[in-house]
């Protein structure tokens, strides 16, 4: 199954404007470490995170931050094809007020936009191939994906995300494999149990009749 985008935001340097998860994650305790750590690097730059089967891309232009996970299927390409089209309708929308803007002064609105386009660059197959059309995302080539411990100093917020996921779907196997365990060693319980109910149903008659007739 394609999972997609699963979580975005934008921010103004460490303050968060708008954000959006497409699932229940800790997505968004993770992004503000990365923009706690990229807060003193290039203000233009495009880079990834990668954490397992989760990468963060990070698109920072003028001041302005755009922040998306994904998963690995994902590749680099449309994710990053996301962050510019996020980017240019948020400078759009907004324009001089982002300067100005106070935590989350744009979130009831275009957390909307972000699911919209997180759909929209999940099921349709010329979002991608138009960012390509128009040369915008010849950049991302040369990207380079660090593990994000590199970033991060505790790195185990998407390892405990990633193991609770595994430990809640490994206990429910364990769960289904011990129920039809237990369903069997019922099933033969009760057929010995029948069994020799038979046999002693059936030394009992035969004593009877043996008897009868001596």
């Amino acid at each position: 199954m394609k999972m997609g985008i699963l979580y975005g935001m934008v921010a103004r340097g460490q303050v968060v404007l708008a954000e959006f998860s497409a699932t229940q994650t800790n997505a968004s305790t993770v992004a503000r470490q990365i923009l706690e750590k990229m807060s003193q690097g290039k203000n233009n730059s495009n880079s990834s995170f990668s954490h397992d089967r989760y990468i963060f891309h990070v698109k920072r232009t003028d001041g302005l931050t755009v922040l998306c996970m994904a998963d690995d299927a994902s590749g680099r390409r449309i994710p990053f094809a996301f962050l510019e089209e996020i980017h240019q309708k948020f400078v759009k929308t907004y324009g001089r007020a982002i300067q100005s803007a106070s935590g989350y002064a744009m979130n009831e609105e275009f957390s909307r936009v972000m699911s919209q386009q997180m759909e929209h660059f999940l099921t349709d197959p010329s979002a991608d191939r138009l960012n390509r059309l128009k040369g915008e995302m010849s950049q991302v080539r040369s990207v380079m994906i660090d593990n994000i411990e590199k970033v991060l100093e505790r790195g185990d917020r998407l390892v405990l995300l990633v193991e609770k996921t595994s430990t809640m779907q490994g206990n429910s196997l364990r769960f289904k494999k011990q129920s039809r365990r237990y369903k069997n060693a019922m099933w033969w319980s009760n057929c010995k149990i029948t069994v020799t109910l038979i046999v002693l149903l059936s030394l009992i008659i035969t004593y009877i009749l043996f008897a009868f007739v001596f």
